[in-house]
């Protein structure tokens, strides 16, 4: 990566602090663009919504080598709420970045997608790669109309696009996010009952930063294309996840039962087989990666 020019969207948020990083340590010139400054005053940035007019053109100049576009409404709930503008922030800012790459020349865009996008497709089993896309939220069908215009781009115009399916991400850094480690983490500190949705038993993949950092470095340096499935191969249930919490952080860490959301899968399990036929693998288990969010969270 060195001397490479690369710029990363959402570059200020959590994953995006993660890769910047990494970026950074490995040479590349980076520069983000986010609703937010970074919080390196020293590192290069765009402020400012990337689906306003022109704002694109703005933060992908000429001679830039790749884009890391991490950017996007994240939240499955919101995007049940704010369906039309999931849609203009993940879908169109998506083409806007594709079709900015096309015409300078920029060779490769790396996307943080998830494995939401498959939604009822895996229909309980497995998911991998090849999984029938039929996404169950316009969250999930965003990031798919996104892969699918990845795709096309990079067959009509050979622009490289990789789109890391990614499942529930957690790390240092997460403070201000609103997803089940965060909470969880939260409620140890102040010693707050924790809501829990249904019965608890819903099971996913939890998938540490240090192990996306290395995704996203692979894509951008290898020559794969397409969908790529992240995750730790292995699915842990809600209940479960807080009694791995109480051992990380020593707090009792009370339950509360509430009602199941909306559009929520019961299950996810994914299969990793074909990130690691590229040489990717993880390397934080859940255990050790809760301690280590504790540790940054004191």
């Amino acid at each position: 990566m060195e001397g490479r020019r690369v710029v990363v969207t959402g570059g200020s948020g959590f994953i995006g602090g993660h890769v910047v990083r990494a970026l950074v340590a490995a040479g590349a010139d980076v520069t983000i663009a986010d609703l937010r400054p970074p919080a390196d005053p020293s590192l290069g940035a765009i402020v400012g919504d990337l689906t306003a007019a022109g704002a694109v053109d703005a933060a992908v100049p000429p001679g830039t080598d790749a884009i890391v576009h991490l950017a996007a409404v994240t939240s499955v709930l919101g995007s049940l709420e704010r369906p039309v503008e999931t849609f203009d922030t993940n879908v169109a800012m998506t083409a806007a970045l594709l079709e900015r790459a096309r015409t300078i020349g920029t060779k490769c865009l790396v996307m943080a997608s998830t494995n939401a996008a498959v939604g009822g497709g895996a229909d309980g089993g497995t998911i991998d790669e090849l999984t029938p896309l039929r996404p169950l939220t316009p969250y999930g069908a965003t990031k798919a109309a996104a892969e699918m215009m990845m795709s096309a781009s990079t067959a009509a115009f050979g622009v490289r696009g990789v789109a890391l399916r990614l499942t529930n991400v957690y790390g240092t850094g997460m403070v201000l996010k609103d997803s089940v480690v965060a909470r969880i983490m939260r409620a140890a500190v102040t010693g707050a009952t924790f809501d829990v949705y249904g019965d608890g038993r819903q099971r996913r993949d939890y998938v540490s930063a240090t192990d996306v950092v290395a995704a996203v470095m692979l894509a951008l340096g290898g020559d794969m294309s397409g969908p790529l499935v992240i995750g730790s191969g292995t699915s842990t249930s809600v209940l479960d996840l807080l009694e791995l919490a109480r051992g990380a952080t020593g707090a009792p860490l009370p339950v509360q039962h509430v009602p199941a959301k909306s559009g929520e899968m019961a299950g996810v399990a994914v299969d990793t087989t074909r990130a690691r036929s590229y040489g990717w693998a993880p390397s934080v288990a859940l255990p050790e990666g809760l301690a280590q969010v504790w540790a940054a969270w004191c």
